[in-house]
């Protein structure tokens, strides 16, 4: 009796703790596809911007929150698959995909923040002198598609302000064709209309695109900040409470040896 009675609380706890797995594995997609869902957002939204940055730190930490976020989707399967079979060798590295990209996540954030204490500064040296010596230019184009869409985004013309033109090469040329700034400055686009700088027909913003650009990439460097380091501290706590109940689980899935194929 006292058998059967022992035999019953173990598949109980078998039950339980696959139950538990189940929710980590829950809770640890929703934070993934918080991660996938931002760094996705970043690279999509205005991400012609990136063209105009001197460091490529912004789309990396973009690009490693999508790359944590895709890793959840095939760790979360892992981990389903490591429940349903029983199996020892999944579970452990379950265990392991868990840590691993808690720290990819956490590098994501980290970076995103060190960017930010850099943006200002980097915008202050570098844009201007992007916008004006390679503006039009051959094989320029994706700079020149940014510029544009800089500029009539966030109604601004020139980096600090529409004077910086005066010195683009673009400007200088016969390709402006007496043009004082890029038709993108007006505030209505028609051919030629560059040719007058007046506030009635271009945008005259204090600070110049500079304070739009960087106000903009501020505010998502925030966000992959906060979503980098904030999901992986969740996951983190996620990943001690796998590690702390791995020896029971382990111990209920018995002594499989089968791969991880599910």
């Amino acid at each position: 009796m006292s058998v059967e009675y022992k035999d019953d609380q173990e598949d109980w706890l078998t039950v339980c703790l696959k139950y538990l797995l189940f929710v980590f594995n829950f809770l640890f997609w929703v934070g993934g596809a918080a991660v996938l869902g931002v760094g996705v957002w970043t690279l999509v939204e205005k991400s012609d911007y990136l063209s105009l940055l001197a460091s490529s730190t912004f789309a990396v930490s973009a690009y490693i929150l999508i790359l944590a976020g895709s890793l959840v989707v095939v760790t979360g399967f892992l981990g389903c698959c490591a429940v349903i079979r029983e199996q020892r060798s999944c579970l452990s590295t379950y265990f392991f995909c868990l840590l691993f990209i808690f720290l990819i996540e956490l590098v994501a954030g980290v970076l995103a923040y060190v960017y930010y204490q850099k943006l200002s500064e980097e915008l202050k040296q570098h844009l201007n002198q992007t916008m004006t010596e390679n503006y039009a230019q051959p094989g320029k184009e994706a700079i020149t598609l940014a510029v544009d869409r800089l500029q009539q985004d966030f109604k601004c013309c020139g980096s600090n302000n529409s004077h910086d033109w005066v010195a683009s090469v673009y400007i200088s040329s016969k390709q402006a064709e007496n043009r004082v700034v890029p038709d993108s400055c007006c505030k209505t686009i028609t051919p030629v209309c560059g040719r007058r700088d007046h506030p009635s027909n271009i945008y005259k913003v204090e600070g110049g695109c500079i304070t739009k650009l960087e106000q903009f990439l501020a505010d998502h460097l925030l966000v992959i900040g906060a979503v980098g380091i904030g999901v992986a501290c969740l996951q983190g706590r996620l990943v001690m409470a796998v590690a702390a109940e791995q020896p029971s689980i382990t111990a209920a899935a018995g002594d499989s040896n089968a791969d991880c194929s599910c």
